[in-house]
């Protein structure tokens, strides 16, 4: 039986990702393609990747409520309202934006607001490689952040591996990362040959991380984490670098990432000393991972790879509502990477 299903926020380039990869799902029909500023302009317009007459929607909330599942791909502000809104009548509902992945205490401490829905925090984090059964179980899933899911892919393994107080991720991120709206520092001619870093020291995904990391049982304290801008339209790179506890070798290293991983369809392995790039994962649900040891210093550095569009955003948000509707995981998603 397909199920119907609604984007809103589908003029963003999480929503136009979730298009493109829904349109070869086949258990999924796409009833509501909403987009508040573009509705009633046709969807080609803004992506020509998606051709066809079909135009943007209005959003209209009662029209969401009829729908199976919705996907939130929208800035946290709506997410909050929207969210809530198709919870209480029972939607079940995938929102791509942080309104819902924090308690409400670390919500109003990351996001400067106070929530207005307290008792809906944290929602189901659809972290799926770590958290299958909760989001199959719920009606809110809150959809991890592109940084965090790359992070604690590569970190959540290693947990009683490491050191309390001596994580630091660094992270970077195509401009897709930023959405698509026009912004100075975005701009071709600034981007293009150049790299940046912003958003320190307090991201906001820093407490995410931090939350999450607490959550999987890795409580390994407060970290480090410095978001950068690659001038690539697509694609995400965390390196983590962490010291180990006593006694802990290289080979208990790979062991823990090879075991965490060994039937993940999503996650792949690389042997120590190859490192994922982030060209290998593009336009798929993937993350390629790898882990090597310096004994001279007693670190470890995990370097993780996903497409911030694929697995950081609209691709995971597939994978939890296969999981939300009762579908075998991969439906509709690729494990491969386009290369070249």
């Amino acid at each position: 039986m397909t199920a119907s299903v609604g984007i809103v926020g589908a003029s963003g380039y999480g929503g136009a990702e979730l298009l493109r990869l829904l349109a070869g799902h086949p258990d999924l029909d796409v009833a509501v393609v909403a987009a508040h500023s573009q509705a009633g302009e046709p969807v080609a317009s803004l992506f020509p990747n998606l051709p066809g007459d079909r135009v943007f929607d209005a959003v209209v909330p009662e029209q969401l409520a009829e729908l199976d599942l919705v996907f939130l791909s929208t800035p946290h502000g709506v997410s909050l309202a929207l969210g809530a809104l198709l919870h209480d009548a029972g939607v079940r509902t995938v929102d791509l934006s942080g309104a819902f992945r924090l308690t409400a205490a670390d919500f109003a401490t990351w996001y400067g607001e106070s929530h207005p829905r307290p008792d809906l925090t944290p929602a189901a984090y659809g972290l799926p490689e770590f958290n299958r059964k909760q989001i199959a179980d719920a009606t809110l899933v809150a959809n991890p952040g592109c940084y965090v899911t790359t992070a604690l892919l590569g970190l959540v393994p290693l947990a009683g591996l490491l050191m309390p107080d001596t994580i630091v991720v660094d992270g970077k991120s195509g401009t897709s990362g930023a959405g698509r709206a026009a912004k100075d520092a975005l701009h071709a001619t600034h981007v293009a040959a150049s790299l940046t870093a912003y958003g320190a020291p307090g991201h906001r995904h820093t407490g995410e991380i931090e939350a999450h990391l607490a959550g999987f049982g890795a409580d390994l304290g407060p970290i480090s984490f410095t978001p950068h801008l690659l001038p690539i339209p697509r694609g995400l790179l965390t390196t983590s670098y962490a010291s180990l506890a006593a006694g802990v070798t290289a080979e208990d290293v790979q062991s823990a990432l090879v075991d965490a991983f060994a039937e993940e369809p999503f996650v792949h392995v690389l042997t120590p000393g190859t490192f994922p790039a982030v060209k290998a994962v593009a336009g798929s649900n993937a993350c390629q991972l790898s882990a090597v040891v310096d004994p001279r210093t007693g670190r470890v550095t995990v370097v993780s790879v996903t497409d911030n569009l694929g697995k950081g955003a609209a691709g995971q948000a597939v994978q939890n509502a296969n999981l939300l509707l009762g579908l075998p995981e991969t439906t509709g998603l690729s494990t491969i990477g386009l290369y070249p």
